[in-house]
């Protein structure tokens, strides 16, 4: 058998090789690779300190910039010296710098009332891309007075200004909101502008379950040449009066923080609606 083998081998060119039944089996082909893909959960994705914020919803009225006036001050009553200086009111009036507000027969003050809401009527406008600026950042402080509270929009170049009180009549039966705004105007913005957006907010507020005023005002409007704030704007400026804090079931609704809420929303659909007429 050897030598059959050698008489073969001798007959084959040079470096062929020899197959036999011994020889080994080939190696087998590779397995296909498998690829897949995995996307991490949420919660295991960390985001990097540099990833920027998603933007806020683009609306119509994103960018424009909202001046919320919250009347009053929680610290007003602690200095009367202060909020009783005269300052300039307009109309060449003088009046006093500011004043503490009104308060529930049960004690809920007015500049409680109107911070919270003006705060959940500016978070739900930034929400929207709306720039928001406050004329007081706390409820502990003093003022500032009508005069500031009017530049203040003034230096903000505000689409809309809304002062946002509540009234605090002692009249039987009295109730309802109504919205204030200058008149005579006193330049272009105190016009038109304002006067429309005094008729969103009102029309806002009635869509919204509020009843206009009873009591003063007419149709839930009230055209005043007193106020401070308003005579002295030169941007679309109005004051809110949501109800009267002596009439006990509009003070149970701005008591309780369901109530407030239900202000604010009301609120933030009129501004929203003006600034994108």
């Amino acid at each position: 058998m050897v030598a059959v083998r050698r008489a073969i081998a001798s007959l084959l060119p040079a470096g062929a090789l020899l197959l036999t039944g011994c020889s080994p089996a080939p190696a087998p082909a590779p397995a296909p690779v498998v690829t897949r893909t995995v996307t991490p959960s949420p919660a295991s994705v960390t985001p990097s300190s540099s990833t920027p914020a998603a933007p806020p919803p683009s609306t119509p009225a994103a960018g424009k910039v909202v001046v919320l006036d919250p009347g009053h001050n929680g610290g007003n009553g602690a200095h009367p010296a202060e909020i009783n200086r005269k300052v300039p009111a307009g109309r060449g009036q003088t009046k006093p710098c500011n004043t503490t507000g009104t308060a529930t027969n049960a004690g809920y003050p007015e500049h409680a009332f109107t911070f919270d809401v003006a705060q959940r009527v500016g978070q739900a406008l930034a929400a929207k891309g709306i720039r928001v600026v406050y004329t007081r950042q706390n409820d502990s402080g003093v003022g500032p007075c009508v005069d500031r509270r009017a530049a203040i929009g003034n230096d903000a170049s505000a689409d809309a200004v809304v002062s946002i009180h509540a009234d605090g009549s002692t009249a039987a039966g009295a109730n309802g909101f109504h919205v204030a705004y200058s008149s005579p105007p006193l330049n272009a913005a105190q016009g038109e502008p304002s006067l429309r957006l005094a008729r969103t907010v009102r029309d806002t507020m009635r869509t919204n379950g509020f009843n206009t005023s009873n009591y003063i005002g007419g149709d839930g409007l009230s055209a005043r040449s007193d106020l401070g704030g308003l005579n002295l704007s030169t941007r679309p400026s109005v004051l809110v009066e949501c109800g009267n804090m002596r009439n006990a079931t509009e003070a149970a609704r701005m008591t309780s923080a369901e109530g407030r809420q239900s202000f604010a929303a009301a609120i933030t659909a009129a501004i929203e609606a003006y600034l994108a007429s």
